[in-house]
């Protein structure tokens, strides 16, 4: 803080005139927010660049003093965050330099605006450790070493950020309890491990047989390091001081392993403060202490006295090795000069000028005796031999700074002449780079050829999709006119069938007209014989009456009235055969008018049904040659597109493959029946169009995915993947050619496809991923294995919540007490419905295997449905895991160091490991079966028993904070 206060007295505050208008009013205000800002801005982006070089002081003070100005930390992470740190290793680690200083000097609300970007952090670390070259671990590491520090002050908020503390803070720090103590020694231990690892970490990656603290690059590596000697000097002390306090509370034994971990990392720091004292960047900047040559005893109390804190001394006017100036070879000469010069002024102001002149003038205006003059003679002999003695003094001390400078010249040599080589190296470098621009230009000028290629591409790509939506859009036009001819061909057979039935009809009318016609005829022939019958007895009675009238003629008049009498009943009989005439003649052209009709009906029906024949053949023949030729261009698409791999841009796996060969087999077998069905019957076409048209999409799809695969398979089995999908393709072609003519159909022969789906998935096959090394006879035991793990974890964990109630009846009383008793009660509870829920998984589990085996052993059913013994090993395993970590909260929630929400957390998570538990039992599990009724009834019970944990948990949190 001393440091920090003369580091404060040197900068210059940045805003003077803006910070001494602050009452001016609003305008003035965020002028002076906005002077801040861009003055922290340009600081910060100063400090964090690209430049392989250490951070300059001045930027990282001003950062810092930035801080305490706006008493947080905001605008350094809204700077932070424009910045691409993901992207270049170097920003990165001067990032982590900043943010360490800012940790340690900075505002005390750093830290709090700062634990949002935990995460942050630690996905920027562990994306960096990916990286194995170059800055990628040290700035994975470093992240690490930020984030520990960030959690230690979160839990520890005594502890100032540059760990400064006294003896009595240490103490208050661990509020008089050996516990807090003992935690604090183990979070002690973590911290200083982190700090070790990024020490040791860049020793590692610089080359310590040149002088790499001398160049920019190496100082860029070492200078976050002196923040880290600052904070593992403090640690060192403070867990050494811990250490002999747990060991007057607590018996050696238990303390064994806090102390073989303190000899471990005494001896890495120990080692690390010697390195780093040798190196030449850290003499003019810190003064590294060393540690004792054996580690403190911690069995001994006496041998806290002997400890010695180590302390770090920064200069106040440390500056970086670039800045100091370097002494020449006239300089030196001069030096000599100077302290000649030095000595003579020294002996003139001694004896005076005119003594050096004349130094034996006894007989001048002093006027002293014989006895005065011995006296003096006396007196000057021994200032002589002082003065004497003095310049051999000095004499001495020119020639050590002599042999100083002249060791300065010789490391300054020799850092010229590394400079020299580094100059040449540059010049190598640059020449190296020159060529490669070249390189880069002809490779730019490829990379334009390519891109013009790949435009052309793009846009052949282009006019294929759009032939592809054209196809589409015909093809379904073809399935919209099939649709609409199969409409139509209905229509026409219900028009057929209604012609039918009207031809039914008019054969049922004729016969009936025929009947009526020979009843009619009958009828007239026998009204016509009645009435020739009646002329031949009128005739006969003519011929009576013409003998009778010759007879009776002479009488006439007494017969005339007889006579008139007989030509009116004839003249009757007249009429009435005339009317029997037409009327005979009318039926006789009814019956014609009718025999036409029926002649006309037979005529359009038999026309009717050899048009509706000839258009339902050519119709069927058309939309089987459609199909046909749609399922062509499909598969030629496929073919075209597998001989061109830049339109690929996926890979796939083996068994996507073969799953669609299965599909493709099982198409092929419908299709040669659907054929055999519309040979036996043409008019039933729609099987055979749906059979090509669907494989004609699953030949495609076999292409497509053939391709994908190949992409990620090696060059062997991918050259022989392809060629195969390219035979394929070739026979499916020939036999969808053969489906689309007549005289071929009955030929259609699918053999040579079959053939060619058998080489692919034998290919398929081989390229399938292997699993878990794990043999079949190993897996069910696995999973028996597993589920006993899981019983034994939940009756461990209830053993342990046991213990803990005992513990807490012992040793708490009042609100704690019942907090207590009542949160690991329905722990309890929970771990014992748990307990159902695997019962009645393992029935469930029983009734499975045991169902679906068939003649098959255990073993062979687990190995053939290994996906889902993964998926049941894995939920078991989760469960058994929640309820330990569970028990691990809950033992701290009774201790007072836990937090609530983490115990509610693990109540959660415990709930969804169940929830995977049981939908990994429900895959296959009969759903009438009364065990899935019982394990879904068992996972019901867990639900309430973690909702019960959760209301507890919430319940004593609140009870305790009313409390106090």
């Amino acid at each position: 803080m001393d440091r920090m206060a003369s580091s404060m007295k040197q900068v210059p505050n940045p805003l003077p005139k803006v910070l001494s208008r602050r009452g001016a009013g609003a305008g003035v205000e965020a002028a002076e927010r906005e002077s801040f800002e861009r003055t922290q801005t340009v600081s910060i982006n100063k400090a964090i660049n690209t430049q392989e070089v250490a951070v300059k002081e001045k930027h990282a003070r001003t950062c810092i003093l930035g801080t305490h100005h706006e008493k947080g930390a905001q605008t350094f992470w809204s700077v932070v965050n424009r910045l691409p740190l993901s992207s270049n290793a170097v920003l990165c680690w001067k990032f982590c330099h900043v943010f360490h200083k800012l940790l340690r000097d900075g505002h005390p609300n750093v830290l709090k605006d700062s634990l949002r970007y935990k995460n942050e952090l630690s996905d920027m670390s562990r994306m960096w450790g990916h990286l194995s070259e170059g800055y990628g671990q040290l700035c994975s590491i470093y992240l690490k070493l930020l984030r520990t520090k960030m959690e230690y002050h979160t839990k520890n908020p005594r502890f100032p950020g540059n760990l400064q503390m006294s003896d009595r803070q240490l103490d208050e720090a661990g509020e008089s309890d050996v516990n807090n103590f003992f935690q604090l020694t183990v979070e002690m231990f973590d911290y200083l491990e982190c700090e070790l690892n990024l020490f040791q970490t860049v020793f590692n990656s610089l080359d310590m047989s040149r002088s790499v603290s001398v160049t920019t690059a190496g100082q860029c590596r070492l200078a976050p390091l002196i923040q880290v000697i600052l904070d593992c000097s403090h640690l060192y002390d403070y867990t050494v001081k811990l250490l002999f306090k747990l060991h007057s509370c607590l018996p050696a034994d238990t303390l064994q392993g806090h102390r073989d971990r303190f000899l471990e990392q005494f001896t890495k720091l120990k080692d690390l403060f010697y390195r780093s004292s040798n190196l030449q960047y850290f003499k003019r900047l810190i003064q590294i202490p060393q540690l004792p040559e054996n580690p403190p005893n911690f069995l001994r109390a006496s041998a806290l006295s002997e400890h010695i804190s180590p302390v770090v001394v920064i200069p106040a006017e440390a500056s970086s090795p670039d800045n100091e100036p370097v002494l020449e070879k006239d300089d030196l000469v001069d030096m000599d000069a100077s302290q000649q010069n030095l000595f003579d002024n020294k002996f003139d102001d001694i004896f005076g000028s005119s003594f050096s002149s004349d130094p034996f003038n006894f007989n001048s205006q002093n006027g002293v005796n014989k006895d005065e003059k011995g006296h003096l003679i006396d007196q000057l002999y021994r200032e002589v031999s002082g003065l004497k003695a003095q310049l051999e003094n000095f004499k001495t001390e020119s020639q050590r700074a002599v042999l100083q400078l002249k060791g300065r010249i010789s490391e300054l040599e020799a850092e010229l002449a590394e400079q020299q080589h580094l100059r040449q190296q540059a010049a190598d470098d640059s020449e190296f780079l020159r060529a490669e621009l070249d390189e880069l230009k002809k490779k730019r000028e490829d990379t334009e050829k390519a891109q013009r290629s790949l435009t052309e591409i793009e846009r052949k790509a282009q006019a294929n999709e759009q032939r592809y939506s054209k196809l589409k859009e015909k093809y379904s036009e073809l399935v919209q006119n099939h649709a609409d001819l199969l409409r139509k061909n209905a229509e026409v057979t219900k028009q057929v069938s209604v012609a039918r039935q009207a031809q039914v009809d008019l054969e049922r009318e004729k016969k009936e007209l025929e009947d009526s016609f020979q009843r009619l005829s009958e009828q007239a022939q026998r009204k016509t014989q009645e009435q020739t019958e009646v002329l031949e007895n009128l005739k006969q009675e003519l011929a009576t009456s013409k003998q009778e009238l010759q007879i009776v003629q002479g009488s006439l008049e007494t017969s005339a009235q007889s006579q008139d009498k007989w030509a009116t009943q004839i003249a009757e009989l007249e009429k009435e055969r005339g009317s029997l005439v037409n009327t005979m003649a009318s039926r006789e052209e009814e019956l014609s008018a009718l025999q036409k009709q029926l002649e006309d009906a037979q005529l359009k029906l038999s026309s009717a049904q050899e048009s509706m024949g000839q258009l339902a053949k050519d119709q069927r023949k058309m939309l089987l040659v459609e199909s046909r030729k749609a399922a062509e261009q499909m598969v030629q698409e496929a073919l075209r597109q597998l001989e061109e791999p830049a339109l690929i841009s996926c890979t796939g796996p083996a068994d996507h493959l073969l799953s669609t060969v299965k599909s493709v087999s099982s198409c092929i077998e419908q299709l040669d029946k659907s054929c055999s069905q519309y040979l036996a019957c043409p008019e039933d076409i729609g099987g055979l169009l749906h059979s090509v048209t669907l494989l004609a999409h699953l030949t495609s799809d076999t292409i497509a995915h053939g391709s994908t695969t190949c992409l990620r398979a090696p060059p062997e089995p991918a050259d022989s993947l392809t060629e195969a999908c390219k035979q394929y393709g070739r026979e499916t072609l020939v036999y969808l050619a053969s489906l689309g003519e007549e005289g071929t159909l009955e030929k259609a022969d699918s053999t040579a496809v079959r053939s060619c789906l058998s080489k692919i998935a034998a290919i398929g096959e081989e390229l399938l991923p292997r699993g878990l090394d794990i043999k079949q006879e190993e897996l069910g035991d696995l999973v028996d294995k597993e589920m006993a793990a899981t019983s034994a974890a939940i009756e461990t964990a209830t053993a342990r919540i046991e213990e803990m109630l005992s513990k807490s009846r012992a040793g708490d009383t009042g609100v704690k007490l019942e907090v207590n008793e009542r949160i690991l009660g329905s722990c309890t509870s929970l771990m014992q419905a748990i307990q159902v829920l695997i019962v009645a998984s393992k029935d469930l589990q029983r009734e499975i295997v045991e169902s679906g085996r068939g003649t098959a052993s255990p073993e062979e059913f687990y190995a053939k449905n290994s996906r889902w013994t993964e998926g049941l090993i894995s939920a078991s395993k989760a469960v058994g895991w929640g309820a330990t970590v569970m028990v691990d909260a809950a033992d701290l929630v009774v201790q007072g160091r836990g937090k609530f929400e983490e115990l509610m957390v693990c109540s959660h998570e415990i709930a969804a490991s169940t929830a995977q538990l049981v939908a990994a039992s429900k895959v296959k599990a009969d759903k009438d079966s009364p065990n899935l009724a019982q394990l879904q009834q068992a996972s019901r019970g867990v639900n309430q028993a973690t909702a019960a944990v959760v209301a507890s948990t919430i319940s004593g949190k609140s009870q305790i904070e009313e409390t106090g």
